[in-house]
């Protein structure tokens, strides 16, 4: 339990039971880490209507949409898309309303979890309520409009101009940010880069994940049967599953299957089982991770896109998995080449093949990285990544005015 408890108010994109991506589960994990390590802690964040609720043990204030839309009403009209977008730089009645929630909540921090929807105008209005913000970033939805800085077919190596424009207001906006949290390094340096948060101190917190029960290091596979690669996530080509469907061609006569589970609405993810060898290959449909991991022996992250973090690395860490993954992003700081898995240049299906084939030939080697892989999970445990939030929190939060911060036990009135 923390020894300098506070009242936060948890600002959210987008909080379960609505998700579209890991961004409302990772924010979820952070408002049960922070409960439990004794804070009082209050969710608001935006949905299809106004309302207050206990869900899963959270505190969550729901209001309705503060922009044109809510943009989990899909499909939109362009012009509301345009309209939202436009308000995301900084949304006058987003404003009033969270500095009315701030002032009802009275909190000691406000504690933002990317910021869609809620606003930036978030932030200033913590400021006019002299309240310190921390802000935790899972995405570059600041730097470009998409939130991927993925154009054409590549990543960007900085804003377009077109996404500079757009995003004027979110930059002007982040000098009210006290405090800046990222998965990686890589994400926080990416907004440093191009100017954003020139006020606010830096912090790597990566996510959590529990211990899985009865999972361990794991022995070698066994050499008669196939090496069991496997992927989840969502069918998309930035995630690489071209490069991974060309290295499985690569090992067509090899002893390697793939397992492939997750799933997508694009004619792209349709087609993706056409792209694979039919004799190595089986594609699960969705399928829940923690089912999933124990029927593979390494996973494979190919992702083109540089992503932020990668929160399938650790789940399969906590089952004792290795992982093969792209050196993008922040892939690399998760992954210790020899140690919990290998990494490969993004889109060199040669490297990843060989990478594969030289565990499929070694195979006491997955045993050496499984148990690699296993202990890297303790770097995640949720005390932990509790801890490094409250290193953050406690640099931020002066007492207020005759009041004075809880004690452990104490709810405040």
């Amino acid at each position: 339990m923390s020894s300098a408890l506070m009242r936060i108010l948890m600002a959210c994109a987008a909080f379960p039971p609505f998700i579209d991506g890991g961004g409302p589960i990772s924010a979820m994990i952070v408002a049960k880490l922070l409960l439990a390590a004794g804070h009082d802690l209050t969710v608001v964040n935006v949905s299809g209507e106004d309302k207050q609720e206990i869900y899963d043990g959270v505190p969550v204030r729901r209001l309705r949409s503060l922009n044109v839309d809510w943009n989990y009403r899909l499909p939109r009209p362009a012009w509301k898309k345009l309209a939202w977008h436009a308000l995301e730089n900084f949304n006058p009645r987003a404003f009033l309303v969270m500095r009315r929630e701030i002032r009802r909540l009275r909190p000691d921090l406000v504690l933002t979890d990317s910021i869609e929807n809620i606003n930036v105008a978030t932030w200033a209005a913590a400021k006019s309520c002299g309240v310190p913000v921390a802000h935790i970033l899972r995405s570059t939805f600041l730097l470009c409009w998409k939130g991927s800085m993925w154009r054409g077919n590549d990543n960007c190596e900085r804003a377009c101009a077109s996404c500079q424009v757009t995003s004027w207001g979110k930059k002007l906006s982040s000098r009210f940010v006290d405090a800046v949290v990222g998965e990686t390094g890589f994400i926080i340096a990416r907004h440093r880069d191009h100017g954003l948060f020139p006020n606010a101190t830096t912090h790597v917190v990566p996510g959590a994940i529990a211990p899985v029960p009865g999972a361990g290091p794991r022995p070698a596979p066994p050499a008669d049967r196939p090496l069991r690669i496997g992927f989840i996530g969502v069918h998309d080509p930035v995630k690489g599953l071209d490069t991974l469907a060309a290295a499985a061609h690569r090992l067509k006569d090899e002893p390697v299957e793939f397992l492939i589970a997750g799933s997508g609405q694009s004619d792209y993810a349709k087609a993706l089982p056409s792209l694979f060898p039919a004799g190595n290959t089986r594609f699960l449909g969705w399928t829940r991770p923690d089912l999933f991991l124990p029927e593979i022996d390494v996973l494979a992250m190919p992702s083109l896109f540089r992503e932020p973090f990668g929160r399938v690395a650790i789940e399969a860490f906590a089952h004792g998995v290795p992982v093969i993954g792209a050196h993008s992003g922040g892939i690399p700081e998760t992954i210790e080449p020899g140690i919990s898995g290998a990494l490969f240049a993004p889109g060199d299906d040669a490297a990843l093949a060989e990478r594969i084939m030289e565990l499929a030939r070694d195979r006491a080697q997955i045993a050496r990285l499984s148990a690699g892989a296993f202990a890297a999970a303790a770097r995640y445990a949720p005390e932990r990544i509790a801890a490094g939030f409250d290193a953050v929190f406690v640099g931020l939060v002066r007492q207020p005015n005759g009041t004075r911060q809880l004690q452990p036990g104490e709810v405040r009135p």
